[in-house]
């Protein structure tokens, strides 16, 4: 084993960097030598978490760091390959003092009381990275609560499509940045699809669900009955909101025997895999937010149009997602920052409530319309019912083209178009 340390650090030490384009998160602003805190990086597979340790190293200087995957087959998923990296460390590089950029620890045995006790009885810094939140500072290990901070990474955003795009959004005109957003609206963010050629996306996209499905949920929770949770999977890609209790009575159709109990611990699993984030109804009575309908948004919006059984483009609903997974990329800055939607006993509906210590602050509406005339009634009697109900006076509905503003019983509603918006 010691032997198969030694290689892989050997490797890395002679190993030139790849090629790392830009993203707006940079580790080497959270970092500090003089604090000893664990950086865990998180969030779905294939988002750019490698390329985020390694951007780092880059910027640190690669000499003074170590990078090592622990889902390489040639490493026993065992307590004792912590240890004996250590051993092998001090062999190869005496005292100095390093970064160790840890991708995947979480799937070793102890690895969280190895991480602390490395933490605080070496000179080392740690820097983990995984695709479970059990590195998320929701979920972390009682031992390692207080001594760690964690950074979640999710596809590009608009502003680093364009980026790696080599666009500058500013230079090229208004309709060949519309086709740039309809492209990003459909074909998603992940950093390797978005630098593919056209005909190899699909095959990537697959692999990345497939590999999701089969690693992450099947294998790392010894499922006996992966059927009933693609079921599950093809439900959730086909709804936009669902219960418990409707989305285990369908299964039960299908001819799964699973109960409410099961259908929720598989849903918490697809959210501590960062595939899937649930959205509740905004109300301060706590059975209410249970007993709404949650709505349900997607990591990336490739897995939406590729794998739903829709035959339409349905560019509200991306449209819908991409706002929300960009309010989900504030809400990680501004940790005080709340998303909820809004409904009442009418069934009037408004997609978005954002919030600030319970406070609503904002009231966002998503359509796709490209004049004033094409923006449905309903959406605007729901914002203003949402705006009395919530006393938020910030109206705001994020078209696809149209620009300005409109007056409804004595109410302005900024309408800003979806480009704009995730420009600003």
């Amino acid at each position: 084993m010691k032997q198969i340390l030694k290689d892989i650090i050997i490797s890395w030490d002679a190993t030139p960097l790849p090629i790392i384009k830009e993203r707006d998160t940079d580790l080497l602003k959270i970092f500090d030598k003089n604090i000893k805190k664990i950086i865990a990086v998180i969030g779905f597979r294939r988002v750019g978490k490698t390329f985020t340790l390694l951007d780092f190293a880059k910027k640190y200087g690669k000499e003074n760091c170590i990078y090592i995957n622990f889902e390489d087959e040639r490493l026993p998923q065992r307590t004792e390959t912590l240890t004996e990296f250590i051993e092998v460390l001090k062999e190869l590089k005496g005292n100095k003092p390093l970064i160790l950029l840890l991708d995947e620890i979480q799937e070793i045995d102890n690895w969280s009381t190895w991480a602390r006790r490395i933490n605080e009885t070496t000179n080392y810094h740690l820097i983990l990275s995984g695709s479970s939140s059990k590195l998320s500072s929701k979920e972390i290990p009682t031992e390692l609560r207080g001594h760690s901070i964690s950074l979640q990474i999710f596809p590009l955003s608009f502003k680093e499509f364009l980026r790696f795009k080599q666009v500058e959004a500013q230079n090229i005109p208004q309709s060949n940045l519309l086709n740039h957003l309809r492209e990003y609206l459909f074909s998603g963010g992940f950093p390797e699809v978005v630098l593919s050629d056209e005909g190899l996306k699909p095959l990537i996209i697959s692999e990345y669900y497939n590999t999701f499905v089969t690693r992450d949920i099947i294998e790392r929770y010894k499922l006996r009955n992966p059927e009933a949770l693609k079921d599950l999977l093809g439900l959730i890609l086909n709804s936009r909101s669902y219960t418990y209790s409707k989305l285990a009575n369908t299964l039960k159709s299908l001819g799964h025997k699973i109960g409410k109990g099961t259908v929720l611990k598989y849903m918490k699993w697809l959210e501590s895999s960062f595939f899937l984030e649930s959205l509740d109804v905004f109300s301060k009575n706590i059975k209410t937010r249970i007993q709404t309908p949650k709505k349900n948004y997607i990591v990336d919006n490739y897995f939406s149009y590729r794998l739903s059984n829709s035959k339409s483009e349905n560019i509200g609903h991306l449209m819908e997602q991409l706002v929300f997974n960009e309010l989900l990329r504030k809400k990680t800055k501004d940790p005080i920052l709340e998303i909820s939607y809004f409904k009442n006993v009418l069934h009037e509906e408004v997609d978005f409530v954002i919030s600030s210590n319970k406070a609503p602050k904002e009231i966002i509406q998503v359509t796709y319309a490209l004049k004033e005339f094409e923006i449905n009634e309903r959406e605007i009697k729901a914002l203003i019912k949402a705006k009395e109900a919530l006393n938020c006076q910030d109206l705001k509905i994020i078209t696809w083209e149209f620009d300005g503003t409109i007056s409804k019983n004595g109410q302005l509603i900024t309408c800003i178009p979806l480009v704009k918006w995730l420009l600003e």
